[in-house]
């Protein structure tokens, strides 16, 4: 039995180690903040996420993509510990408030702590690329890539049907994306 009120967290839990030297002002994070401002990016990402997706290896199967490499869809770890006790946790504290009334601060507060969480997700991830994944360029099209990538970055091992116009419209994006200096 426990003496621990219902309400409160279980603070049991060691806190995470995070690695040493971790960047999370990194290619990757860049690469992530341009393609959100490019049309219908946001909206689609939002879209797949609602339907379980993470971003995060979205994220990495464009990048990859755009430097001409195959992403494999194995995610560190770290990335998905940091994914499911950090910034899923933010995330269902933010989507848990009423978004009118007196918690619109609170959620726009913990809506920029999501972002900051984010970030570092992205920051262990881009650990994780730069160190397994080799800089071998794959010798398929962009657009093959693209969608390998994307395919690779699935929640689950099959699309459905509500996921691939989304897909679709982000492959669309990122083979138009501008090259410039966001770009791999």
């Amino acid at each position: 039995m426990s003496l621990r009120p219902a309400n409160t967290p279980d603070l049991s839990t060691p806190p995470l180690e995070l690695p040493a030297g971790l960047e999370p002002e990194n290619p990757l994070w860049r690469f992530a903040l341009a393609l959100w401002k490019f049309p219908g990016v946001q909206d689609n990402c939002l879209a797949l996420q609602n339907q379980g997706w993470s971003l995060t290896p979205v994220l990495c199967a464009g990048w990859l993509a755009l430097s001409g490499r195959a992403f494999t869809g194995v995610e560190d770890a770290t990335v998905t510990e940091w994914r499911e006790r950090v910034t899923g946790a933010l995330r269902a504290a933010r989507k848990s408030l009423p978004a009118v009334g007196g918690c619109h601060q609170l959620r726009t507060g913990i809506a920029g702590l999501e972002l900051e969480a984010e970030q570092m997700e992205l920051a262990l991830a881009w650990r994780t690329l730069m160190t397994n994944n080799p800089e071998q360029p794959d010798m398929q099209g962009l657009d093959t890539l693209i969608r390998t990538n994307l395919a690779a970055a699935a929640p689950a091992s099959r699309i459905d049907d509500r996921a691939g116009p989304l897909l679709n419209a982000l492959g669309t994006a990122l083979a138009n994306f501008p090259k410039g200096d966001h770009q791999p």
